[in-house]
């Protein structure tokens, strides 16, 4: 009885989250631990990402900052839980909210797409706010590609992964995983600058996402009602030069019966990302709108995997 009653602890504040997630997003002017994670990231990046050794000092740093953040989560639910139950619950449930982006990601691609409804130039900056690379001279096509497919792939780093690395290790483990995803998005750059540095940040967020890049991809064919197209995920989610992002994407455009990829500029400089899908064609609102409902659908059904796993382990 006790056991399940610990794991009912586990899901109220889980739960409790998740609705405020969906329910605020992320408020503007809140305080983030995401932007905490940020400061931490570029003050170290800043400090050692000079001289020799940068691919050893980059791995200790972002190594440091992996399990500092996962050991200072548990330490303080542990000590929360010491105290009152409740006030375990209540910060897991703070945790869950901060840690989930699925409702401001949604809000976000909408956006773009009334953006570039009114114009080019207003969709041009709207898509800069969610995706790394330059949009000065996108096509209203390419914006919209460009938001579906973020919204395709952050799908799985924004929602799944955290939701499946809760289910592992708690919000200590969601937590850690964020701080992986941050690293990754700040110093996991293939250039100059972060290439040597960055290194060991890259491959964590890749063994990260290896299984909920690709449980987010069949989820979406699932929830669709495309489990048919598995082959299309199989064929096309290894092409990306990621070897996580292309899952997502290749399940959104079997959904979508569309082609992503090309050749983008980042930093100015092209470059060429491999096509997924065969049938090039113009978006339309109603891709986004169908990709908003599959993210959802999406997400509700690995809501309920969470929860039943927590009562299941």
């Amino acid at each position: 009885m006790f056991y399940h009653f610990f794991n009912w602890l586990r899901i109220v504040p889980f739960l409790g989250g998740w609705l405020a997630d969906k329910l605020l997003g992320d408020p503007e002017g809140w305080p983030h631990p995401i932007v905490w994670f940020g400061r931490a990231i570029s003050a170290g990046e800043k400090q050692f990402n000079r001289g020799e050794n940068r691919a050893d000092k980059g791995a200790l740093m972002s190594l440091c900052l992996v399990v500092g953040v996962y050991g200072i989560c548990k330490q303080l639910i542990d000590w929360a839980a010491g105290i009152n139950p409740i006030l375990s619950g209540v910060l897991t449930a703070v945790g869950v909210f901060y840690f989930l982006s699925g409702t401001t990601l949604i809000r976000e691609v909408k956006a773009v797409f009334e953006a570039v409804d009114r114009s080019t130039e207003e969709g041009r900056k709207q898509v800069a706010r969610i995706v790394g690379r330059d949009t000065a001279h996108l096509s209203p096509q390419e914006i919209r590609a460009a938001a579906l497919e973020t919204l395709a792939e952050n799908l799985s780093d924004g929602v799944i992964a955290p939701m499946f690395w809760f289910a592992l290790l708690g919000l200590p483990g969601m937590a850690a995983y964020k701080m992986v995803n941050t690293l990754d998005s700040m110093i996991g750059y293939k250039n100059e600058r972060y290439l040597e540095f960055g290194r060991v940040a890259a491959k964590m967020d890749d063994l990260a996402n290896l299984v909920p890049a690709r449980l987010t991809a069949y989820l979406m064919l699932l929830v669709s009602g495309n489990w048919s197209k598995r082959e299309f995920v199989q064929r096309f989610g290894p092409a990306h030069a990621s070897p996580n992002s292309g899952y997502p994407e290749a399940a959104l455009a079997a959904i979508l019966d569309c082609r992503f990829g090309g050749t983008h500029d980042y930093f100015g400089k092209p470059v060429e990302k491999p096509y997924i899908g065969t049938n090039e064609r113009l978006f339309t609102t109603e891709d986004m709108r169908i990709a908003v409902r599959v993210n959802s659908q999406t997400e509700l059904v690995m809501g309920f995997i969470v929860v039943l796993s927590t009562l299941i382990l």
